[in-house]
């Protein structure tokens, strides 16, 4: 899996809270290894987000992305609280 950082999303967790930044990094080294593991909550998107997925980082904060090719490629989008990401 090849896994590439939008600039939004690279902008968003370089104002997360340090321990954030940790969970963040850890929620991500999972999904490499698995994206479907239960605890991701990953999930498809629905209405103007239709066609990308999150996974979930803790219980209000939401990673956005795409994947291509059978998760062969994905890329990060965009990083926030549910209220900043719908």
């Amino acid at each position: 899996m090849i896994l590439k950082r939008h600039k939004n999303f690279i902008k968003s967790f370089k104002k997360l809270d340090p321990r954030l930044k940790i969970k963040t990094v850890e929620i991500l080294r999972d999904f490499q290894s698995n994206p479907f593991s239960p605890h991701l909550y990953n999930y498809a998107l629905k209405g103007p987000l239709l066609g990308k997925r999150a996974i979930k980082v803790t219980s209000d904060l939401r990673i956005i992305f795409q994947q291509f090719d059978d998760y062969t490629l994905v890329i990060m989008l965009d990083l926030g609280t549910h209220a900043q990401i719908y």
